[in-house]
């Protein structure tokens, strides 16, 4: 618990703010990708692979931050971690070529993954059941406050300055949550903690991947992940490069998108079976990722290839809050390792995907990689199981 009196609405906005770290790290500086390109004198598949390597920083972090905080507690390795962070977001400002730049970001990443996973854990160490699941779709509507600010600020600050303002403010971000991890107490308690080694934290892995339930949610979510990070790396060349959008219009394109996954993962906290919700709503995102494809393959207009991202996200904000709530309240015992393998996948797919939307033609590689993506996600649904918080 926080100490604040006001300890829920505290930890609300501690953790929304935590778990943004991801979608802030990738979505601010994507209207600087085309002058980053300039600046660095570098292609464009390069400064794609800045966004890769974050990305895989964000899923790699999280395998080893998930299990030290069943460990240590999660107060001192998030403490930790937006230290890091924050000294890495420095070194990428001070860059002197692509290749350094792309080494602090799979660093920024790596640590960054430390205040993703640590902010699900703490709410599984206070949280179960039905709270567990509205608790999970309030944050997710937070949490869509950061893909639609991040980007509307980036396109903004580059009227005024350049990308390495744009990660000045990623430094702030850090060092303002840095001093704010003194104010909450510490949800996971002595008594809880993995005993033994640091190595005993990483077996609890093993039995959650064992798990068959709980790895088909998250594969569900990675692969759902997979089409959302397939248009965050396509989506400035797209709309800045072909449709001659600005980076300020450009930025409330995306906010637009993101706003509409926030509205979708509010609107599923007001249903209560989670699992029938899913189901249903993974037959919609593939049938909307087929309208997009084809969309983007012909080369509509930019007004049928916005409106059809705009469906697509809100689909996507629908998928989001049950696979978390329903994955993890199937591993309660050791919650750091299971929101862990849950970042891992994401990112992992996203850093997966990122790249691939650079090879041939943009438009129809996008397209395919979303219409695959979807297929896999309608899938994977393990429809076939109940949601016994629902019974």
């Amino acid at each position: 618990m926080v100490k604040n009196k006001n300890s829920k609405v505290f930890l609300l906005l501690f953790t929304g703010s935590l778990t943004a770290f991801g979608p802030i790290m990738t979505d601010v500086y994507l209207p600087a990708f085309p002058q980053m390109q300039q600046y660095f004198g570098t292609s464009v598949s390069l400064v794609q692979l800045s966004l890769t390597f974050g990305m895989l920083g964000l899923a790699l972090g999280q395998l080893f931050l998930g299990p030290v905080s069943d460990k240590y507690g999660r107060v001192r390795p998030l403490a930790f971690s937006l230290g890091v962070f924050s000294l890495a977001t420095v070194a990428c400002i001070f860059s002197p070529t692509i290749y350094y730049f792309l080494f602090f970001r799979l660093v920024q990443g790596i640590f960054g993954a430390g205040c993703v996973v640590i902010a699900r854990s703490i709410i599984v160490d206070l949280y179960s059941g039905r709270e567990l699941s509205v608790f999970f779709s309030l944050l997710a509507g937070i949490q869509g406050i950061a893909p639609i600010a991040a980007p509307v600020l980036g396109g903004v600050m580059m009227n005024v300055t350049d990308w390495r303002g744009i990660f000045g403010i990623l430094f702030a971000f850090g060092m303002i949550l840095f001093f704010m991890t003194f104010v909450f107490r510490e949800s996971h308690s002595r008594e809880k903690r993995v005993q033994g080694s640091t190595f005993s934290a990483l077996k609890g892995f093993v039995p959650i991947l064992k798990n068959r339930r709980f790895m088909r949610y998250v594969l569900t979510q990675a692969l759902a992940f997979g089409v959302f990070f397939a248009y965050i790396a396509a989506s400035p060349f797209i709309f800045q490069s072909h449709y001659r959008l600005s980076p300020a219009q450009y930025s409330l394109c995306f906010g637009a998108n993101a706003f509409c996954i926030m509205i979708g993962s509010v609107l599923v906290s007001f249903f209560r079976n989670e699992q029938k919700v899913l189901s249903m709503m993974t037959k919609v995102f593939l049938l909307l990722s087929v309208f997009t494809a084809a969309a983007l393959i012909m080369e509509l207009s930019f007004i049928v290839v916005e409106g059809m991202f705009v469906l697509l996200a809100l689909c996507f904000g629908t998928i989001m809050p049950p696979t978390t709530s329903l994955a993890l309240d199937l591993e309660r015992t050791n919650s750091g390792c299971a929101s862990a393998i849950l970042g891992f996948f994401q990112f992992l797919f996203g850093s997966l995907v990122s790249p691939l939307v650079g090879i041939g033609n943009l438009f129809v590689t996008t397209g395919i990689i979303i219409l695959v993506c979807s297929f896999l996600v309608y899938l994977f649904c393990p429809k076939q199981f109940k949601d016994s918080r629902s019974q």
